[in-house]
């Protein structure tokens, strides 16, 4: 196999590298560090891109921008990579609101570009596209709920298992940011279904890992725990800080698209998370990290929620499981809290 992986020195797409490059896979990696411009020198990933060129032989790292087509089109003509794994995005509500142009050039047009100069130039070769929870916009927040004393939970049977792929996406406010984002997966939809090539939207509730540069206006868990240890304030905004996310370990991100990529079909869409059993709410992630490192959580209450902002969301992993029974989580909400807490501590 020959991958590209876009956006290759973030969390998801440095997973995938290191989980195909382990496998004596040739891996090639697009990255231009677009988050040191978004989020400043905390959203910094150069020392990923160092450390998978360090640890990789086979990977290889390219310095290229998504926005700039001829540039793309020409690179995949080039180098036909036989599989695409695309991660990279702009992926903060707050900024696409102050920088809207940013926001839809990187999450909807270099998503088109990329697909163009598949279609163009490997047409055969399976194309994952990394889509967001937020293409639901907050449609999820009209789901009767409940208060449970540390969360916000469904108050209506038919979602007890979480949020199917079925669930629709009009008539929501999604913020700029999860805008672009639906673009771009019904753009990744459409070259499936119309051009006939092998496609999928991963539609990611809480990603997260060790290797996440976790900055306020992205990386919620990664985020939380560096603000722990370093004594920072954390800001909780809104809904009491019970609102819940489900969180999947990058690792079982990257299996579920080699998953994929062993038995690719065309136009598909998945809600990829960690269910029911890998949530929970900021308050409950507090005492977690408390546990775990031994120091009081700082933070301070704004009244006010993020736009667009999910109560809580949960997704429904059936179809996911259904489509590849080989599938499934291997990290647990407690591994996942461990491995950032040492991360953080080693970086």
């Amino acid at each position: 196999m020959k991958l590209l992986v876009t956006g290759s020195s973030g969390l998801i797409g440095s997973e995938v590298v290191a989980f195909f490059a382990s496998r004596g896979e040739e891996v090639h990696g697009v990255d231009n560090n677009q988050r040191a411009d978004f989020f400043g020198p905390g959203g910094d990933t150069r020392w990923n891109q160092h450390r998978l060129a360090k640890a990789f032989p086979s990977f290889r790292h390219h310095e290229l921008d998504i926005r700039d087509r001829s540039s793309v089109l020409e690179f995949i003509e080039k180098l036909k990579p036989t599989a695409i794994v695309h991660t990279a995005a702009q992926p903060s509500h707050d900024l696409a609101a102050s920088r809207p142009f940013d926001d839809f050039d990187v999450n909807a047009v270099g998503t088109l570009n990329l697909l163009e100069a598949t279609r163009r130039s490997c047409i055969t070769s399976p194309f994952v596209h990394m889509s967001t929870n937020k293409v639901y916009g907050d449609k999820p927040n009209t789901i009767r709920l409940k208060e449970l004393e540390t969360r916000w939970d469904y108050d209506d049977p038919t979602y007890t298992n979480g949020i199917t792929e079925t669930f629709s996406i009009d008539a929501s406010k999604h913020s700029l940011f999860g805008a672009s984002k639906v673009a771009a997966d019904i753009m990744v939809q459409e070259y499936g279904r119309y051009f006939g090539m092998k496609t999928c939207c991963l539609r990611g509730g809480c990603l997260t890992g060790p290797n996440h540069s976790g900055v306020e206006l992205h990386g919620f868990l990664s985020y939380l725990v560096k603000c722990n240890l370093e004594g920072k304030t954390y800001n909780v905004y809104g809904y009491k800080g019970k609102q819940v996310r489900d969180n999947i370990h990058s690792l079982d991100v990257a299996r579920f698209i080699a998953a994929f990529l062993e038995k690719p079909r065309s136009g598909e869409i998945y809600n990829l998370g960690g269910g029911r059993a890998n949530s929970c709410s900021i308050l409950e992630a507090f005492a977690r990290v408390e546990k775990l490192t031994g120091k009081k959580m700082l933070s301070t209450y704004v009244d006010k929620n993020r736009e667009g902002d999910h109560i809580c969301y949960i997704s429904d992993l059936a179809k996911m499981r259904s489509h590849y029974p080989s599938w499934d989580l291997t990290k647990s909400l407690d591994d996942i809290f461990s491995e950032i807490v040492q991360a953080w501590k080693a970086r």
